[in-house]
């Protein structure tokens, strides 16, 4: 998944202005009749509901807008340049700095929304524009402003009301394609999620988005198995729920070893609400489910105890899922 690029915009200098004069036959003196340049296109981002990446600006690393047309005779205005509208993801974050430094943060989060990052230069004026009662054959014109440039950076964080977190091999992608219509790659081994996988899932005439986010590892947020890019994700949810699998013999530490590497990439995401779904209670005897349960009551979260494979209480789940997401 492409969720990161650094981009180089330029938008279209102003055409220049015109010096000419009006030459007809019998008028073989006429005044000025230069015309304006154009102005040059500017350069917008705007979201595109339909895209789920950054894909685009994997190879193409510089966009132009269309320059100004300089002025003609008898008064003619330069064409404007083309405005280039570069398509992004729908929560995606841009970032650039002033001329004078100053870091700005733009996020484009609905479909529609348009920044115009660049501006493009002002077209000149001709000679006619500077004609007077005293100046009566000027023979200047201006030329055209230069367009704004600039560098982004541009981060992509997907918009999901419910996050599914958690180690990997927890059954997250199981847990998403039960919950929802999506049909995520699915293996008994870790990390066969590589990049996050949305679903939508529907419950008493309510919809939610559900992100399931790649495993995390310890060292995550520092970047170890590419978890620090997986983590941008975690932001923009609404509600988690921590996937811990039940057949593990260290649930509890697994749990926090995940709470740990939240709170190290930024404080605000252990604030988030959070549910943890108990999975694979299908290869659990009832004693060993009781048991596992009486050991994460010390996360004071809500626990449920689930099935991926079996579809066990996953409208008990649904309905937890309701009501963090109500509050």
């Amino acid at each position: 998944m492409i969720d990161y690029a650094k981009i180089t915009i330029k938008a279209g200098d102003g055409g220049n202005g015109k010096v000419s004069f009006r030459r007809e036959k019998y008028i073989p003196k006429g005044g000025p009749d230069g015309g304006d340049g154009g102005d040059g296109g500017s350069v917008f981002l705007e979201v595109d509901k339909d895209l789920n990446t950054l894909a685009v600006f994997q190879y193409q690393k510089r966009f132009e807008a269309g320059r100004g047309q300089k002025g003609g005779g008898a008064k003619k205005h330069g064409k404007d340049g083309e405005d280039r509208v570069l398509k992004v993801a729908p929560g995606t974050l841009v970032r650039y700095r002033t001329p004078k430094g100053k870091l700005v943060e733009i996020d484009l989060t609905k479909p529609g929304d348009r920044a115009c990052m660049a501006n493009g230069g002002k077209g000149g004026r001709g000679n006619w524009q500077f004609r007077s009662s005293i100046r009566t054959t000027p023979k200047i014109a201006e030329k055209g402003t230069k367009g704004e440039g600039m560098e982004l950076e541009l981060e992509l964080k997907l918009l999901a009301d419910v996050g599914l977190i958690g180690l990997p091999n927890a059954g997250k992608s199981s847990l998403l394609a039960v919950l929802t219509r999506a049909k995520p790659k699915i293996a008994d081994y870790p990390f066969t999620t590589l990049e996050p996988n949305l679903g939508v899932m529907e419950w008493h005439e309510n919809t939610w988005v559900i992100a399931d986010i790649p495993g995390l590892i310890e060292g995550a947020s520092k970047g170890k198995g590419l978890g620090d890019q997986f983590l941008r994700h975690v932001e923009r949810c609404g509600l988690l729920i921590h996937v811990v699998d039940g057949s593990s013999k260290t649930v509890l530490e697994d749990y926090r070893s995940i709470r740990k590497e939240l709170e190290q990439y930024s404080e605000k995401l252990i604030t988030k609400p959070e549910l943890v779904a108990l999975n694979k209670i299908d290869i659990l005897r009832d004693s060993e489910i009781r048991l596992v349960m009486a050991k994460l009551k010390k996360t004071k979260k809500k626990v449920i105890a689930v099935s991926a494979a079996t579809k066990e209480n996953l409208e008990e789940l649904k309905r937890e899922i309701y009501k963090g997401i109500a509050k």
